[in-house]
C-alpha cells in the first residue's frame, strides 16, 4: 500500500511539473513583445485636459457641433437638459489600417433613470447633427453606442452596442438597435465614483471592445465587453463622439479621447506626417506669449496684494476633496443644531403657555363646579373636564417632545457625522402627534356648540358666561386656531429643510 501511495504521488509530481512548464512556455508566446502591435499616439486625432480648449473656445484638430460645451479640463457633449444634441468630430480624415482609442467620459444625473445615450464614431463623413444619439442616421462606418434609456422596455439598458452601417441602415430606435446591434453588453455607465473608460481596438479587421465600469482609479481595469470578427470598415474615416438628451437628461462629458495607430510586428512603421505649418506654428507661439504675460501679471498683482507670501505656494493652502465633503457636512449639521435650538425655545414658550391655560380652565372648573348644567348657555362641567383632559394630554407631548428635543441637541453637540438626523424624523413624528390632539379639541368645542343649540337656532355662538379677564373664551379659541395653523406651517418648512439638507449627503 505504501509503494503504491508512492507512486501515486511520483506520477502526481511529474504532471504538475509538466503543465507549469507548458503554462510558461505558453505564456513566453503568446502576448509577448513579438506579437504586441506597436503603437503610436496620433495627436491630431486625440484631446485631453488640462488645457483641452484654446483661449477662442475651440479644440485643436477637433471641431465642436450643437449643445457641446468645451472647456480646459473637459468637454460637455450635452447639458443636463431635455433635449439636447452636441458632438466632436475630427477636421481631418484618418487613414489607419489598424488603430486603437482610449475614450475616457462621465454620465452624470440626478435620476435613477437616464437619457439617451452617448456614441463613439469612425465613418466615412462628419455625422455633424441628427436623431442617432445626436448624430446622423444612414452613416457609413462604425457606432459604438452606450444607451441609457430602456426604450423597447426589456430591462436591458444601459447597455453597450456595436452597430456598423454601409449607408443604407436606419437605426432602429424603438428596439434600442438589438435587430441591428453586431455585439452588445449590459453595463451600468451612470453616476459612478471614477471616469469611465472605453479601449475600441481595432487590429487585423477585428473589432474589440472594452470597458473600465469607474468603480476603482486603476485606469487599467478593463473588462471584455464584446468583439466582431471580420469587421468591415471605411479605409479613412473621421473619428467623432456625440450624445443626447430627451425626456430625461443626463450630463455627458468626454475627459479625453487617445488615438494610436497600430502597426504590424515585422511591418515598416509609416513615415511621421509632415510638421505642423509655419502659421499654425506662429499662431500657437502669439497664444502662448499671451498667456505667458497674463500669468506673470497676475502673479504679480498676486505678490503685492499678499507681500507676506513668498515663493510658491503651498499645498496647504487649497482644500482637498475630503477636506471640502467634511466641511460640507460640518455646516449642514451645524445648521441642523440651530433648527433644533430654535424649535426647542419654541416648544418652552407653547409648554409655559399650556400651562398657564389648564390652571385657569382649572380654577374655573373649581369656581362653578355647583353650576346646574342645564342652565341655558352654560358649559357642562363634564364637558370642560373632557376639555381639560385633552388639553393635559397635549402638555405632556410637549414635555416628550422637549424632552427629545433635548437628547437630540445634546448627540448634535458631540456627533457631526451623517447618521444624526434620526431625531430629526421623531420631532416631525411629534409634531403630527400634537396637530391630532388639536384637531381633536376643535371637535371637541365644535361639539359642545352644537350640544347648546336649538334645533330651530341659527348657528351663532352660545352665551358663555364671563371668564376671568387673562383668557376669555374668544382669546382661547382663536389662540388654538393660531396655533393649529403655526404647526401645519413650521411642519411644511420643516419637510422643505430636511429635503435640502439631504443634497448634501
Amino acid at each position: 500500500m505504501a509503494v503504491s501511495m508512492d507512486k501515486w504521488l511520483t506520477v502526481a509530481a511529474g504532471l504538475l511539473i509538466f503543465c507549469i512548464i507548458f503554462n510558461r512556455t505558453n505564456a513566453d508566446v503568446a502576448p509577448g513583445s513579438n506579437d504586441a502591435p506597436h503603437r503610436r499616439f496620433e495627436y491630431k486625432y486625440s484631446f485631453k485636459g488640462p488645457h483641452l480648449s484654446q483661449s477662442d473656445g475651440t479644440i485643436p484638430f477637433w471641431l465642436h457641433n450643437g449643445n457641446a460645451i468645451p472647456s480646459a479640463d473637459q468637454v460637455r457633449i450635452t447639458p443636463s437638459l431635455r433635449s439636447q444634441k452636441g458632438s466632436v468630430w475630427t477636421k481631418n480624415k484618418a487613414a489607419f489600417e489598424n488603430w486603437e482609442a482610449e475614450i475616457t467620459f462621465r454620465v452624470t444625473g440626478r435620476g435613477r433613470v437616464g437619457a439617451d445615450g452617448l456614441a463613439i464614431w469612425f465613418t466615412s463623413d462628419q455625422g455633424l447633427e441628427g436623431p442617432v444619439f445626436g448624430a446622423a442616421d444612414s452613416w457609413n462606418g462604425l457606432g459604438i453606442f452606450f444607451d441609457s434609456f430602456d426604450n423597447d422596455a426589456k430591462k436591458n439598458n444601459p447597455a453597450v452596442l456595436i452597430v456598423g452601417n454601409n449607408g443604407k441602415l436606419v437605426y432602429d430606435h424603438q428596439n434600442d438597435g438589438s435587430t441591428q446591434a453586431l455585439g452588445s453588453c449590459l453595463r451600468d455607465f451612470r453616476n459612478k465614483p471614477y471616469p469611465v473608460r472605453a479601449k475600441i481596438t481595432y487590429y487585423k479587421k477585428s473589432l474589440t471592445v472594452w470597458i473600465n465600469n469607474g468603480f476603482t482609479p486603476d485606469k487599467e481595469d478593463y473588462e471584455f465587453c464584446a468583439k466582431v470578427d471580420n469587421m468591415i470598415i471605411p479605409a479613412e474615416g473621421f473619428f467623432g463622439i456625440s450624445a443626447a438628451t430627451g425626456g430625461l437628461a443626463d450630463d455627458h462629458d468626454v475627459l479625453s479621447f487617445l488615438t494610436f495607430r497600430l502597426t504590424e510586428p515585422g511591418q515598416q512603421e509609416p513615415v511621421p506626417e509632415a510638421e505642423i505649418p509655419q502659421e499654425e506654428k506662429e499662431k500657437y507661439q502669439e497664444e502662448f506669449e499671451h498667456f505667458q504675460q497674463d500669468l506673470d501679471k497676475k502673479k504679480h498683482e498676486f505678490q503685492k496684494e499678499h507681500p507676506d507670501i513668498h515663493g510658491q505656494p503651498s499645498e496647504d493652502n487649497y482644500e482637498s476633496v475630503n477636506d471640502r465633503e467634511v466641511r460640507q457636512i460640518f455646516e449642514s449639521q451645524s445648521r441642523i443644531h440651530l433648527e433644533i435650538k430654535q424649535l426647542n425655545r419654541q416648544l418652552d414658550m407653547i409648554l409655559d403657555e399650556q400651562r398657564r391655560y389648564v390652571t385657569v380652565v382649572t380654577d374655573e372648573i373649581t369656581k362653578r363646579g355647583a353650576l346646574t348644567p342645564g342652565q341655558p348657555g352654560q358649559v357642562p362641567t363634564e364637558e370642560l373636564d373632557s376639555l381639560v383632559k385633552v388639553q393635559q394630554e397635549v402638555l405632556r407631548n410637549v414635555n416628550d417632545m422637549r424632552n427629545t428635543l433635548t437628547e437630540s441637541l445634546r448627540q448634535m453637540g458631540n456627533v457631526h457625522n451623517q447618521g444624526n438626523a434620526a431625531g430629526t424624523y421623531e420631532t416631525v413624528q411629534h409634531f403630527n402627534d400634537i396637530k391630532e390632539h388639536l384637531h381633536v379639541v376643535k371637535k371637541d368645542i365644535d361639539h359642545l356648540i352644537q350640544r347648546n343649540r336649538g334645533p330651530n337656532e341659527k348657528a351663532t355662538c352660545p352665551d358663555l358666561p364671563p371668564f376671568p379677564s387673562c383668557l376669555s373664551t374668544t382669546h382661547f379659541f382663536m389662540f388654538v386656531a393660531v396655533q393649529t395653523v403655526l404647526f401645519i406651517g413650521y411642519i411644511m418648512y420643516r419637510s422643505q429643510q430636511e429635503a435640502a439638507a439631504k443634497k448634501f449627503f
